[in-house]
């Protein structure tokens, strides 16, 4: 779980610090992703892929347009608004999706209601810290906040999608969607996906390691042997494990209003998620994207 903490906390600083279009860094991060599941995919699970249809289908490639979106919206946060603020606000997932599920009439208790009213409060400070910064890191967590939602919908889509096929064909194909999709944007805004000087390329494959294999594969294998709210208050570590690597890494060093919004906030989150222990919410069973 240590590693799983750190790995995924790496992702932020080392995508900010990249000198690469942050669409080009979301596609090849996607990309080398479904290259490495390739194998095994078109082996092991041929026959599930070519029987692959219908609604299934439907769900994990809308799956994967959602997943672009989210790394589309958020990594670009990260050149717009610290590392810190992005990170926290996309980290808002959890509630995006209980959110939801409150609109579609369903009750929690006490603590996941005040746990909403508090990362959203927690969303209100930063927000305001900084827009007194400048506009430019405003829109950075207006698109971190988007960022979120779409990794909301992408865990719940998943969630549904993987009922009826094996982790691997859905990532592979889900990945492959994602890395279309981000392919056609970049291109589209006039992003060059090559031509980077050797630094980067090792920053791209670093980002793939850690955030992509030693981050949510090790928690995705924890939920089978740790208990559900255990590993989600765990991933919620990546926020300040994240500022603290930007700081280090970067130099950012996020206002004392802001760091007290990120506070609010990540108390807010771990209120929902003990909130929803033994509910069987999606959130608490799905590792989330960073």
């Amino acid at each position: 779980m240590a590693v799983a903490v750190v790995a995924v906390s790496l992702s932020g600083p080392l995508m900010a610090a990249a000198a690469v279009p942050a669409l080009a860094i979301a596609f090849w991060r996607n990309a080398f992703a479904t290259v490495a599941l390739a194998p095994t995919a078109l082996t092991r699970r041929r026959e599930e892929l070519a029987t692959l249809r219908g609604r299934g289908l439907v769900l994990v490639v809308v799956s994967g347009v959602t997943l672009a979106l989210h790394f589309a919206t958020w990594v670009t946060s990260l050149t717009l608004t610290s590392v810190a603020s992005a990170t926290a606000l996309v980290a808002l997932q959890f509630a995006w999706i209980v959110a939801w599920q409150l609109t579609r009439g369903e009750r929690f208790g006490a603590k996941v209601v005040v746990g909403l009213a508090l990362s959203f409060l927690g969303v209100l400070v930063v927000s305001g810290v900084d827009f007194t910064l400048s506009p430019r890191a405003l829109l950075g967590d207006v698109l971190a906040l988007v960022g979120g939602a779409m990794a909301a919908a992408y865990t719940v889509l998943g969630s549904r999608a993987r009922q009826s096929m094996t982790t691997t064909t859905y990532t592979f194909v889900c990945y492959g969607t994602s890395a279309s999709v981000l392919a056609v944007l970049a291109l589209l805004w006039g992003h060059d996906l090559g031509g980077y000087p050797l630094e980067q390329w090792g920053l791209l494959l670093l980002v793939t390691v850690t955030a992509q294999l030693l981050g949510h594969s090790v928690f995705n294998h924890l939920l089978a042997t740790t208990s559900p709210m255990v590993v989600s208050i765990a991933l919620l570590l990546e926020v300040p494990g994240a500022a603290l690597i930007a700081a280090g890494l970067l130099g950012q060093q996020p206002p004392l209003a802001a760091l007290l919004g990120l506070t609010v906030m990540l108390a807010g989150l771990v209120l929902v998620v003990v909130g929803n222990r033994g509910r069987g919410v999606e959130p608490l069973v799905e590792a989330p994207v960073d």
